[in-house]
């Protein structure tokens, strides 16, 4: 590809993905946790999908809602990781311009929906404990797979503008990405236009849609406390509080990272490129690795199903 700034085209063929722009001599050190952590995140995801497949008890509408985060973090996983790790082990750094676009798309989107789900457990948790005698009654399977797929639906259209505004822009021989992976901020800094409406628009999607949703999540758990400290016994009060301590992890290791790698990548200039990226693939994957290790470990119900097969397997 030619290096010309003057050179426009609308579609280059290819684009070349860096990886970690720095660290190159350490690329195959640095697979080798990502790769643990895919490898975890994927495995412990599917073992979560069974228990709750295989578990009567679990058929209610809180695991519900963690089968679809297992299969949104499986996605994820799954879009970023295996072409991350082909740069990192055979050095296989070009990705079709279409192929990019996809799996920027898939990322956002997914990224979305999961931020969805997490607003619809907080108000499954809000049911549950602000008002238990209609819970069943509220949300039913029906209600519960209308939210599902709403918060799939907005995930996938709001996040449409990314791939089709990245498509139009027209671009002028710099085809190098400084990642492992496309995101949407990366490939509209390689146009050369005037590219503030997919800028405004990211902006957008992150602080009006995520922020909108830490929102709602914030009032559901004012509400859920106010319940929990009306309780008139501190045991029950902690027993109440455990239904909720799973979720609540898995929402900061959500929100925290991701929050703070979109500020970074947008305001901290004067961050060191690979330090920068290193950090944001961090956040990314630890959130995914730890969410089938907290509900896990935290939910009684898996734990004691997840124990009952290992015993069973030695036995």
């Amino acid at each position: 590809m030619s290096d010309s700034n003057t050179t426009h085209f609308t579609n280059p063929s290819t684009f070349i993905l860096l990886g970690i722009p720095g660290l190159e001599a350490a690329h195959v050190w640095i697979s080798i946790p990502f790769c643990m952590m895919y490898i975890i995140a994927v495995l412990g995801n599917f073992i979560i999908l069974f228990i709750i497949k295989t578990e009567r008890k679990l058929h209610e509408p809180m695991y519900y809602f963690l089968c679809m985060m297992a299969v949104i973090d499986i996605v994820l996983s799954t879009c970023i990781l295996p072409k991350m790790l082909s740069i990192f082990w055979f050095n296989s750094r070009e990705i079709s311009f279409n192929a990019c676009l996809t799996q920027l798309y898939f990322f956002h989107s997914f990224s979305v929906t999961e931020s969805g789900i997490f607003v619809a457990m907080a108000f499954d948790r809000y049911v549950a404990i602000c008002d238990p005698l209609r819970h069943s009654t509220i949300l039913t399977n029906t209600v519960v797979a209308k939210i599902t797929l709403s918060a799939v639906l907005r995930g996938g259209i709001l996040v449409l503008p990314y791939p089709l505004l990245a498509r139009q822009w027209p671009y002028c021989g710099k085809n190098i990405i400084p990642q492992p992976y496309c995101v949407h901020i990366a490939v509209v800094k390689l146009a050369c236009a005037d590219t503030r409406v997919s800028s405004y628009y990211g902006l957008f999607v992150l602080f009006c849609v995520l922020g909108l949703d830490v929102i709602f999540i914030a009032l559901s758990y004012m509400q859920i406390l106010r319940a929990i400290f009306r309780l008139p016994t501190k045991d029950a009060r902690l027993k109440t509080f455990e239904t909720c301590s799973s979720h609540l992890c898995a929402i900061l290791a959500f929100y925290i990272p991701g929050v703070f790698t979109s500020l970074m990548y947008r305001f901290g200039h004067n961050i060191p490129l690979h330090f920068h990226i290193l950090i944001a693939n961090v956040c990314l994957l630890v959130p995914i690795m730890l969410n089938p290790i907290i509900y896990g470990v935290r939910t009684k119900q898996i734990w004691g199903k997840l124990l009952w097969l290992f015993t069973w397997k030695r036995t």
